[in-house]
């Protein structure tokens, strides 16, 4: 009983440590370092195609978000594939354990990851009307200027602050651009 449960254990931390490699970056994490740590009894080539192995399952079931009911039925054909290529029943509990408890935290790395970078965290604007004062008395008509300020940040580091000026014209230039890029998306929806 106890040899299950040390299998276990170096099941679920083999899982956690791809996770940690794969999904959240870690870069303190090696194949080497599971290896030592979690299964030094096994030769080198044994080792790889389970890491290999759970490796590309959980690439599988995060890929696809599977949720409780996709996850049991894929393990279940798992477990029943003939020869080297399947799981064990201990190994399809242990994938349903971690994805049961880490699901949201890999789709939000998977969704992270997938992002452009920088993103746009926040957008502020007004609208300022320049008088006679402003323009230090001066005849000419400014007119009314736009104001934006977008604030734009990269994960896990302070934002950058990027203000922009538009007058009228520019102001209806950016509208029609916006307008052009609705009627493009509206003509590729409404062909699908």
């Amino acid at each position: 009983m106890a040899a299950d449960a040390e299998a276990t254990k170096s099941l679920s931390g083999l899982l956690n440590g791809i996770a940690q490699k794969v999904y959240y970056n870690n870069e303190e994490i090696t194949e080497e370092l599971l290896k030592s740590e979690l299964y030094p009894e096994l030769s080198q080539d044994e080792f790889t195609a389970l890491h290999e192995k759970m490796k590309a399952l959980l690439k599988s079931i995060a890929t696809a978000d599977m949720d409780h009911g996709q996850l049991d039925a894929f393990l279940t054909a798992q477990t029943r594939k003939q020869g080297g290529g399947g799981v064990s029943a201990e190994q399809a509990a242990a994938l349903s354990r971690f994805w049961k408890s880490q699901r949201v935290r890999v789709r939000e790395s998977l969704l992270a990851q997938s992002r452009w970078e920088p993103g746009l965290r926040g957008l502020s604007w007004r609208v300022d009307l320049q008088t006679a004062a402003s323009r230090g008395g001066t005849a000419s008509h400014g007119g009314p200027v736009a104001l934006m300020e977008l604030e734009l940040g990269r994960a896990g580091q302070e934002s950058e602050f990027v203000c922009l000026e538009f007058d009228e014209a520019k102001v209806n230039q950016v509208l029609k651009k916006m307008a052009d890029i609705q009627e493009s998306i509206d003509s590729i929806v409404h062909r699908t």
